[in-house]
């Protein structure tokens, strides 16, 4: 399979729930409890219990390994079923340039 990420992905063992986000931009009360398998600048791969649409939104609040919560908005653009779990791969649209340089920070300190 051709690798189309922009930045490199990192393992990150965390819980996140997500809020999902209606196309006009209202919440939905439908929080989704996730696994989030691995993160990068651009996105992040997490497994769920429940299906998913591809070309939805959801707010996220992830907790990175300093306990700090990274705030963003992702949506999901790859999803499959494997062993009665599924396995989605997720983009960010909207995030601060500070929460991404946390990610950054933490690629430097895990390369070393």
């Amino acid at each position: 399979m051709e690798e189309k990420r922009k930045h490199k992905r990192l393992d990150l063992d965390v819980s996140v729930q997500l809020e999902r986000l209606d196309e006009d931009g209202v919440t939905t009360l439908k929080y989704v409890h996730v696994n989030v398998t691995d993160i990068s600048r651009s996105g992040l791969g997490f497994r769920a219990n429940q299906k998913l649409e591809v070309g939805t939104y959801y707010d996220t609040k992830i907790q990175i390994w300093t306990k700090e919560v990274v705030d963003a908005v992702i949506e999901i653009v790859r999803g499959e079923e494997r062993d009665g779990e599924y396995h989605y791969g997720a983009i960010f649209i909207g995030m601060t340039d500070t929460d991404a340089l946390k990610i950054d920070i933490y690629q430097i300190f895990n390369d070393l």
